[in-house]
């Protein structure tokens, strides 16, 4: 597979099949919340919009990055997210950099959302879609957070030769500044856990799939290709 890695503001054009990456934390806490039982994932341009669409579906769960605040019920961190139940739930989300890199993509025939956490079910999904090449969204820090591109490479690496090694790529991650960020507290809305939850390799076994509905980008979890829409 022929891979591109770029940031947000590199996207000078749609590609087909677009891998977005948030390791810390959007799309670490969108897995969990699929794994807590949440049916599905509502993306919002911005935090208004993810009111506005709380307003319009009272029991849809609003989600944002930093600190909580008057009409959010959850915040973007997996270690505070893991102990919810979310079952049937609808999650709308609104993040710094994973969101919008979803949503700059939106028009792509395929759009994966991933992290270390689903890093294989992603990897697998591509090969079985026989996909000739791929664009992988670096999301943080304008396209240059590391731990977004070793996950990237990582991920791409597996689509061409299954055995490639994640420990090198995990440290990578680990050593970043996202994770010292984490670790030391900089960020609001954080969990002690929340930069190990973001590195555990392949903790679940479904890739995070992004469609466009009703003019709405929608997240769900998916372990079998043959059932995504063509």
């Amino acid at each position: 597979m022929d891979a591109r890695f770029a940031g947000i503001a590199d996207l000078a054009e749609t590609p087909s099949v677009a891998v977005v990456v948030d390791v810390m934390r959007a799309f670490t806490v969108a897995a969990w919340a699929f794994a807590r039982g949440a049916d599905e994932i509502v993306l919002a341009e911005s935090l208004e919009d993810a009111l506005a669409l709380k307003a319009g579906h009272p029991q849809w769960l609003a989600l944002k990055d930093g600190p909580p605040a008057p009409g959010f019920d959850v915040v973007n961190s997996p270690g505070l997210l893991r102990t919810l139940d979310l079952g049937g739930r609808t999650v709308v989300q609104k993040t710094t950099a994973g969101t919008v890199g979803a949503l700059a993509v939106k028009d792509a025939s395929l759009v994966l959302c991933a992290s270390f956490v689903v890093a294989e079910a992603t990897a697998r999904l591509l090969r079985r879609r026989a996909c000739d090449s791929a664009t992988f969204v670096v999301t943080g820090e304008e396209g240059h957070a590391e731990e977004d591109l070793a996950c990237a490479q990582y991920i791409a690496g597996r689509v061409s030769e299954v055995g490639t090694d994640a420990a090198e790529f995990l440290r990578r991650a680990a050593d970043s500044r996202a994770a010292a960020e984490l670790a030391q507290g900089v960020r609001q809305g954080v969990h002690p856990d929340d930069a190990a939850l973001c590195l555990e390799l392949d903790r679940f076994p479904f890739a995070v799939v992004a469609t466009l509905e009703d003019s709405l980008m929608v997240l769900r979890p998916c372990t079998d290709p043959a059932t995504l829409r063509r």
